[in-house]
């Protein structure tokens, strides 16, 4: 059997122009040449399989050369290599420095190149300052490394450093399509752009995952077999979910979501996945951006289409509900709940603004007084205006008593009049009605929630308007303290005997239209602020002003001291009755 050699090597460039992807290092290492301008020190730098060493051989054989030599001679007596990972001490910098002074046999100079460098330990890089800063003159060192930053100042001074960066999706799959032709291999354009993803810049994992692919499928490379081989979760899954959000079918994305998890693939890789989808249908929308678009041909067509069946408004807060999935997910105890429900509020997103059947038990919504405020009615039109004037009386009556703002209406006020005029009542507006009933669909069963139903009811009174006209009557210390009371015994009638007692702890003060409440916790404190506004509402109606508010403050010092041990109770009992302390003296009695 011939000997098989990977194609990372066998396809390894051997010039500066066949290396892919890094144009501006090569040109400027080339002039750098030509024009006997090159450092004596180099520093590669950039992520794994970009071309760090290959260029470094490229250009420890090219300084060489003269044009007298053979056209497969490779310098080998002139280039040294050291895997820094495992000669990291300083005995191996102090023989690598003793090689140095020895001039080359054949060429002009001796390159060393050391890969891995920011392995070497501190004392190996002491001992290398000095002969890095003034090497020989035919000695060039070329260090390669993938993390910078481990590497002392002092070193990185001393070279001159080349960044190389990550080879472009684009970039890969050109390189991939030339190695497919020359090995006779008929691959797909989408099967190679998936592989050129998947390599994530790096050309030598994009050429291991070719020959792999290569072993699995044969001379025939299609996109199927290599997301099957790479356990990539197919594009089609995306379209079709997407889909199927924009047709608000529910049913079917958790059937298809269970469907891929079946296959084996994690929900956090389609969750992102479905993140990355919406952003490359958003950047299909704008001419200017469609080049930020890195697919392949075929599929570009596919994410036009569905781009056009999507509003920008959708894909802007589906990437913003996907990436925050993304977000929790590591932390989420139920982690396919957390993607089932992002899918069920992906998929509510496009009922916005359509007509939902309400049930028949929840809260019917009312059209505010000021939907009709302004009604113009026709002289022909009377016997139809009066049964409107009937439907916009019942209307407002019933909101009034809906939301319990305002007093019940007169007859007065309820009676249309014989001419159109614009009607002027308390207008609540929609944001008040919202905020109510979201403060009465907030459960109370946890600190948090009564804290939130706080925030809802005083975003509820906050929204109300400014009216002049309310009722504003004077009353006294006394009326209050009744109307107090009467509130205390409707409490008692309503079995809240909890909170009965705490109304009933202690004798409010009034300041002006402020009444003062004491008392001795929070927790008190909580459990009647719970019922602070239904509790002003009926002070405001019955004493007749609106400006009544309420203070609850938290005096730790007014709260009982018991008595718990034998001598605390007797001193408690001697307080109400000095003769006890006789009558243990008489009787010579003992605590």
């Amino acid at each position: 059997m011939e000997h098989f050699i990977v194609s990372a090597r066998k396809y390894r460039p051997t010039v500066f122009k066949d290396v892919v992807g890094q144009q501006a290092i090569t040109n400027t290492l080339e002039n750098a040449i030509e024009n006997n301008h090159l450092a004596q020190a180099l520093l590669f730098t950039g992520p794994r399989g970009v071309g760090k060493t290959t260029c470094a051989r490229i250009l420890a054989k090219k300084i060489n050369q003269d044009g007298t030599e053979k056209a497969d001679e490779d310098f080998a007596f002139n280039i040294f290599e050291l895997d820094a990972a495992s000669n990291n001490s300083v005995d191996d910098i102090r023989n690598l420095i003793d090689q140095v002074r020895i001039p080359p046999q054949v060429g002009q100079y001796k390159v060393y190149i050391i890969d891995e460098v920011h392995m070497l330990s501190s004392a190996a890089f002491n001992a290398f300052l000095k002969t890095l800063e003034e090497p020989p003159k035919h000695a060039i060192f070329i260090l390669a490394t993938t993390e910078k930053h481990k590497i002392i100042p002092t070193i990185l001074s001393r070279c001159q450093i080349f960044d190389f960066k990550r080879i472009t999706v684009q970039d890969i799959k050109g390189h991939l399509v030339e190695v497919a032709k020359s090995e006779g291999i008929e691959a797909e354009d989408d099967a190679l752009h998936v592989i050129a993803q998947k390599a994530d810049g790096a050309l030598r994992d994009a050429l291991s995952i070719f020959d792999r692919v290569v072993s699995f499928s044969g001379n025939i490379m299609t996109r199927e077999a290599v997301t099957e081989n790479l356990n990539v979760l197919d594009y089609t899954y995306y379209f079709t979910i997407t889909d199927l959000l924009l047709e608000n079918n529910i049913p079917r994305v958790l059937v298809a979501y269970n469907e891929i998890l079946s296959k084996g693939f994690d929900g956090h890789h389609f969750i992102m996945g479905l993140a990355s989808h919406f952003r490359d249908l958003l950047v299909c929308k704008n001419q200017e951006t469609i080049e930020l678009l890195e697919v392949g041909e075929q599929v570009k067509t596919l994410y036009f289409e569905q781009s056009q069946k999507t509003d920008p408004d959708f894909l802007i807060e589906a990437i913003d509900i996907a990436n925050g999935c993304d977000l929790k997910y590591k932390t989420s105890r139920n982690q396919r709940l957390l993607v089932e429900l992002c899918l069920l509020q992906l998929a509510s997103l496009t009922a916005k603004g359509e007509k939902k059947n309400f049930n028949v038990n929840q809260k019917r919504f009312v059209l505010p007084p000021s939907h009709f405020k302004d009604v113009v009615v026709s002289p022909s039109k009377k016997s139809i205006a009066s049964a409107s004037e009937k439907e916009v009386v019942s209307v407002k009556t019933e909101i009034i008593e809906e939301n319990k703002v305002t007093k019940e209406p007169t007859a007065a006020t309820l009676q249309p009049s014989a001419e159109a005029t614009p009607v002027k009542e308390r207008v609540i507006e929609r944001p008040q009605i919202l905020a109510e009933r979201n403060a009465e669909k907030v459960s109370a069963l946890s600190l948090k929630s009564i804290q939130k139903k706080q925030q809802l009811k005083k975003e509820r009174v906050a929204n109300q308007p400014d009216e002049k006209d309310l009722p504003k009557e004077e009353f006294s210390e006394k009326e209050m303290v009744a109307t107090w009371n009467q509130f205390s015994k409707k409490v008692e009638e309503e079995g809240k005997y909890n909170l009965l007692s705490h109304l009933t702890m202690g004798i409010p003060k009034l300041e002006g239209t402020l009444i003062h409440l004491e008392f001795p916790n929070d927790t008190i404190k909580v459990e009647v602020e719970r019922e602070k506004y239904e509790l002003l509402g009926f002070l405001r109606k019955e004493l007749n002003n609106y400006d009544i508010d309420l203070s609850i403050e938290v005096n730790e010092t007014s709260a009982k001291r018991y008595a718990y041990t034998a001598r605390e109770k007797y001193e408690k009992l001697r307080e109400k009755n000095p003769m006890l302390d006789k009558l243990r003296e008489d009787f010579d009695l003992d605590l």
